[in-house]
């Protein structure tokens, strides 16, 4: 198929851009040089096909940068395309931009340091605000064992502390308003609690022995099992209606997406993680984008 191909069948004539014309020559190379299967060629056209669209007005290979290829994959991301088929457009771009130097048609390829990051990332699971609120509602305080509950669930989602920092954390970590917190390969870092927290954790302490060196030991007096705060808090999600299977890490995952939402600064939201790589908490900006759009389009009039 020519570069004529997306005029064909409505009846007009569309000039070839020089984005065509560099797609007609990469497709006539992988026919002829390479010996491609049709489906391989067909493929790699329907996917440079939708990197067109997506850039366009802009319609020249050597005005498309880095950051234009990473754009176009997080729409096609969060538009709920698979990792398979995220995978394959990447490596279309990567070919096409491979050859348009080596037959000196573009300097440079800006999929060089692009192509070599590894998988995408898929994006964290998380819930609502208000699914939130329901979940830290379910458990019954009027038990000893709810008051422990709720003081957990809502020390992870003021915190966004790691399942088995959380069941594993000593009493002498507790301190006013915050914790410390002693994370991956040992690193710690310093978390504020905040007030509706901290009061589920006085309630919830106030039933535990002055002695006991743990914030949530179990009837033994030991640590919870990561197992165990599994299932407990896969229990609150069906009793507060929400699907799936939740689990302790969406929660810590909610923690970083609200506040990203709600315009915390990235660094400091590295620090409360524990990530070591900044890249690694970036994730959530994309994550609240995504929710920001959902947000629009089922509230907004016109949306």
């Amino acid at each position: 198929m020519s570069s004529s191909d997306r005029g064909e069948g409505r009846g007009l004539a569309i000039d070839p851009s020089p984005f065509d014309y560099a797609l007609d020559a990469f497709l006539n190379w992988c026919r002829a040089e390479r010996a491609f299967s049709v489906h391989t060629v067909d493929a790699y056209r329907r996917d440079l096909r939708d990197l067109q669209a997506f850039i366009q007005p802009m319609d020249r290979p050597h005005d498309i940068r880095r950051e234009h290829l990473e754009a176009w994959l997080e729409a096609r991301q969060q538009e709920g395309l698979s990792r398979a088929t995220l995978a394959r457009r990447r490596a279309s771009a990567g070919a096409f931009f491979k050859f348009l130097v080596e037959d000196q048609i573009v300097a440079t390829n800006p999929t060089e340091q692009w192509i070599v990051r590894g998988p995408l990332r898929p994006l964290p699971v998380t819930i609502s605000e208000r699914q939130v609120e329901d979940l830290l509602s379910a458990p019954d305080v009027q038990r000893s064992i709810g008051r422990r509950d709720q003081a957990m669930l809502e020390l992870i989602y003021a915190t966004g502390l790691r399942v088995s920092e959380l069941v594993n954390l000593p009493r002498r970590a507790l301190h006013d308003g915050w914790l410390e917190v002693r994370g991956k390969g040992g690193k710690e870092r310093i978390v504020p609690i905040g007030d509706t927290a901290t009061s589920a954790l006085k309630r919830w302490l106030a039933d535990v022995e002055p002695q006991c060196p743990w914030v949530f030991p179990t009837s033994r007096g030991r640590p919870m099992s990561r197992q165990n705060m599994w299932l407990r808090i896969r229990r609150y999600a069906d009793l507060a209606g929400i699907p799936g299977k939740l689990s302790p890490h969406v929660l810590r995952h909610a923690f970083a997406t609200h506040l990203v939402t709600h315009g915390a600064d990235l660094r400091a939201v590295q620090a409360m993680l524990g990530h070591a790589s900044i890249s690694t908490t970036e994730i959530y900006t994309h994550v609240a984008r995504a929710r920001l759009r959902h947000i629009h389009a089922e509230t907004h009039p016109r949306g």
